[in-house]
């Protein structure tokens, strides 16, 4: 009896162990794949026009990378990630444009939309030609390990003025004012030239306070802008939707609320960006 229980444990072990080594044979390796080869509708300069805004300013075509599996070719959708940077900053630049993209092999930008990247998020001058470089990075599902880099093509684009998102104000002017006794305590108007802002360009103002910081959800540590000193028919506000906080958000003309102020005392600069229609507040 004792024999026949040794035997039958032992073929048990002994069937545990194949399974085993049936599941690690069937365990699917990742082997790699093909780098991406990326080629553009346009060599050279990039046609950039207001003009022709609703243009095709390029198209991007790249091929599939193929990741290769033990069991073949891998069936799971390719993400790919789009780099559009100036030239020189080996795609490191923090405001480089990156554009998301799958499984699709081909993306067509308008001259509209290429445009926005240059002046918005890559913060280029208009009107100047610049030099830029773009590539695509291929990965299965977004995993560093699986990452292939294309080749880089290079441009040249000149970037055209559009329209502010807010336009600015007529006078060449801006004043700050707020419940701060710091702000003038919303005393209308207010002392110049410690509360008016300094006009960088046409479209954007600066302006270094103190304040005094606290609860910003009363009006005694909010603020607005205002295009005319001693005038509260026109001001500069915002609203929920537009996510201000106390460093910053979207603005616009005569909107429903005041700037939140920051909870911390100290010297802050505030700058109102009215191209992009948004306002930042930095601590010094």
């Amino acid at each position: 009896m004792k024999t026949l229980l040794a035997k039958l444990l032992i073929f048990g072990v002994a069937m545990a162990l194949f399974a085993s080594c049936k599941k690690d044979d069937a365990i699917d390796t990742f082997q790699g794949g093909t780098a991406p080869v990326l080629t553009a509708s346009v060599t050279g300069n990039i046609p950039l026009s207001y003009a022709t805004a609703n243009n095709t300013a390029l198209t991007l075509n790249w091929t599939n990378p193929n990741y290769m599996f033990t069991s073949g070719i891998s069936s799971q959708n390719v993400s790919y990630l789009i780099e559009i940077d100036t030239t020189g900053s080996n795609f490191t630049n923090p405001n480089r444009q990156t554009v998301s993209v799958s499984p699709d092999l081909s993306i067509t930008f308008t001259q509209s939309q290429f445009n926005d990247y240059l002046l918005n998020q890559l913060g280029l001058a208009p009107g100047v030609q610049h030099n830029i470089e773009i590539r695509v990075t291929a990965s299965i599902n977004s995993v560093k390990a699986t990452n292939l880099l294309s080749n880089v093509l290079k441009f040249t684009a000149t970037p055209y003025a559009i329209p502010p998102k807010v336009q600015p104000p007529a006078s060449g002017q801006l004043f700050l004012i707020g419940g701060d006794p710091k702000l003038n305590s919303w005393g209308n108007p207010v002392p110049t030239p410690q509360l008016q802002f300094k006009q960088v360009t046409p479209t954007l103002y600066t302006i270094t306070v103190q304040m005094s910081g606290g609860d910003n959800t009363t009006s005694a540590n909010q603020y607005l802008f205002i295009p005319v000193n001693g005038d509260w028919s026109p001001k500069y506000a915002t609203k929920a939707s537009l996510s201000p906080t106390e460093t910053g958000g979207g603005f616009g003309y005569d909107l429903s609320d005041n700037f939140p102020g920051p909870t911390a005392p100290g010297t802050y600069t505030i700058t109102v960006d009215f191209q992009k229609g948004k306002y930042t507040v930095v601590k010094q």
